[in-house]
This record gives C-alpha cells, sequence and structure tokens, in this order.
C-alpha cells in the first residue's frame, strides 16, 4: 500500500478529478495549500503597495491506494495536472504501513480498494 500525495494548481481541480474517475481511482483528501517551487516569484499590487508573492496557492490530493493502484493513480495526476508550465506541481509516494476502514474494521488492501455502491 501506498500513500499518493499530489500537489496541483488549483485550476486543474476538475481535470484531476476526472482524470482520478477514469481511472476507478477512489477515495482521496483534497486540501487547499501554499507553496514554493520552481515558479517565478510574482509581483502585485495591494492597497496601492508593491508586494512580491513569493508562495502560490496549490491543491493537495491525499490517496491511499493498495499496489496495482499506484501507477494509474500517478498517470492521472499527470494527465489532469499538466499545463506543461513551470509550477504544474509535484507527486510523491510514500510507503503505507497499516490502513483501516472505520465503518466496516476492514484493513490495509481491502480499506483501500474501490467500494461497491
Amino acid at each position: 500500500m501506498k500513500l499518493v500525495i499530489g500537489i496541483v494548481r488549483p485550476e486543474k481541480v476538475n481535470d484531476v478529478l476526472e482524470a482520478l474517475y477514469r481511472a476507478e481511482v477512489r477515495g482521496l483528501s483534497i486540501s487547499r495549500v501554499q507553496g514554493h517551487g520552481g515558479e517565478l516569484d510574482r509581483v502585485e499590487t495591494y492597497r496601492g503597495t508593491t508586494v512580491k508573492m513569493g508562495l502560490s496557492e496549490k491543491v493537495r490530493f491525499e490517496i491511499a491506494v493498495s499496489d496495482p493502484f499506484v501507477q494509474p493513480t500517478i498517470d492521472a495526476l499527470c494527465d489532469g495536472g499538466r499545463t506543461g508550465e513551470v509550477g504544474d506541481g509535484k507527486i510523491m509516494v510514500l510507503p503505507v504501513e497499516r490502513v483501516v476502514r472505520i465503518r466496516t474494521g476492514e484493513s490495509d488492501d481491502l480499506a483501500v480498494t474501490p467500494v461497491a455502491a
């Protein structure tokens, strides 16, 4: 099992969600985050004052998947999140020691694979 973390542009969230749905990847968390990567610093005017904006708004996806779903999840994040410009984001894959579904008590792969409606 792995935890796939994807950081993408806010305007690409719907595209990423559609790509994950097509890849049959279910069960995820989304949060708004701020960060700085390879983007150039931008300057904006706020109340007549020039301000250097060092952090960019991003959206973080956290998706726990069984091993067969790791590559489809990565592919979906790339396909949905790519613009080809600096600042498209990053994907990190971390090992997961244990997962328990609270509702049923199922654990590990049974707790992260798709569930019938």
